[in-house]
């Protein structure tokens, strides 16, 4: 069978199964198995696939149709233009997330400074930032062991030598007293325990601990807002990505602890999805 023929029944599938990318899925999916990248297939379509790639492209088309998440089936993820390693014990990076990346991009004052990412997960947020900044030290810190082993290995795949990770239960292995940061960012559990989204979609494969927080999903971002203050320069920033229905109450947190200048920037599809003060 051709790779164009594969791919349309694959889609089809997925489209019963209920994707809402079933070709793109598909695409991916083949693209790993034969080791090329999508372009290829548009060019190449015609050609017969081999039956050993038939049969791994087979299987993992089934997984997708049981809901796996594709960043899980082929063990990576483009973001910010970074293509990431991804882990079951970590948070599969997406789009939405480079908001904060913008808005933390925004507030960089000048070539060099101190950026701090908490509950780094796969490094994407750092390494973005880290990729654009290599002038700027950037710390991630994660509680998982596999998250942090996880990062290291993809800062050294991409050779982004100015980010480094280590294992903290959020500001736990950091000092009070050394070197404050200019910026922090996080993208925390934010969601509520009673949430039906968490039974649908990718999120169902996720790490719970890395989705869900207590106080209707605010418990978090309440902490983390307290206590980044004893971690900020004078005039740093606080930059955390929520709930799309939790912007005020971030907003209210944050005026609450003494933070100024803050706002909310909307995602990609204008939700309200990040909020940031100075302290």
């Amino acid at each position: 069978m051709s790779f164009d023929a594969l791919l349309q029944v694959a889609a089809k599938r997925l489209q019963v199964a209920g994707s809402v990318s079933p070709r793109l899925d598909a695409e991916v999916l083949l693209a790993h198995v034969i080791e090329r990248d999508r372009t290829w297939l548009y060019t190449w379509g015609d050609r017969e696939c081999p039956p050993w790639e038939h049969a791994r492209f087979d299987a993992l088309v089934a997984a997708r149709v049981q809901g796996q998440p594709v960043a899980y089936l082929t063990g990576e993820r483009e973001f910010w233009g970074l293509k990431l390693a991804t882990s079951k014990e970590t948070l599969i990076p997406r789009p939405d997330t480079e908001t904060l990346v913008e808005a933390a991009l925004d507030r960089v004052a000048s070539r060099e400074g101190r950026l701090l990412d908490l509950g780094t997960g796969t490094g994407a947020i750092a390494l973005a930032f880290a990729s654009e900044q290599p002038g700027w030290q950037v710390t991630g810190v994660d509680l998982r062991p596999e998250a942090v082993t996880l990062a290291c290995h993809n800062a050294d795949r991409l050779v982004i030598p100015n980010a480094r990770f280590m294992q903290s239960n959020w500001f736990s292995a950091l000092e009070k007293g050394e070197e404050p940061f200019d910026l922090i960012v996080s993208n925390p559990p934010y969601i509520a325990a009673d949430d039906p989204h968490l039974h649908q979609g990718d999120v169902r494969f996720e790490p719970a601990s890395a989705l869900v927080a207590d106080t209707d999903g605010l418990a978090d971002l309440l902490y983390l807002i307290d206590a980044a203050r004893d971690y900020l320069k004078d005039s740093g920033w606080l930059l955390l990505e929520h709930g799309y229905r939790q912007a005020a109450s971030v907003r209210a947190a944050l005026a609450d602890a003494g933070y100024h200048e803050i706002e909310s920037v909307r995602d990609l599809a204008g939700h309200e999805r990040i909020t940031l003060g100075k302290r």
